[in-house]
């Protein structure tokens, strides 16, 4: 009988792990599967069974576990271009407002407008670029 609870446990953490993707929940059903086994096998006692779990889901998570991230974990995507801007400082080259503007960013000349179509920023001032809309770089100065 307690086979068939490793058993069952191991099965529905390894599909849970489909829902999560960081490798841990496939390492304790896999841990579960195994204790399966070995209560199936030689009907060990609950204790015996504890064990074999906790020694297999120890060993699993330490040592198969980081390969597993190392050979299939995407690292998050590092942003370029247009989608590294914005964030970044600007420094305004020609008056801003709602009609037109030009800003520096990072050595590059853009056309500027502000985030509030009410605001002016006066050339020589320090705004953050919000967001790049087609060509032009949507600026605030900040609170």
């Amino acid at each position: 009988m307690a086979a068939i609870v490793w058993l069952v446990a191991g099965l529905l953490l390894a599909a849970a792990e489909m829902l999560t993707g960081d490798f841990t929940l496939l390492m304790l059903g896999g841990a579960a599967l195994l204790t399966a086994g070995v209560a199936g096998v030689a009907g060990t006692s609950i204790l015996i069974d504890a064990i074999v779990f906790g020694v297999t889901a120890i060993g699993l998570l330490f040592l198969v576990r980081p390969m597993l991230l190392r050979r299939f974990a995407v690292p998050p995507p590092t942003p370029t271009n247009v989608h590294a801007l914005p964030g970044k400082t600007a420094k305004v080259l020609e008056t801003v407002d709602g009609d037109r503007g030009q800003v520096k960013i990072g050595g590059e000349v853009w056309s500027a407008r502000p985030l509030d179509p009410s605001e002016v920023y006066p050339a020589g001032e320090t705004v953050y670029v919000m967001k790049i809309d087609g060509a032009h770089a949507v600026v605030w100065k900040g609170p």
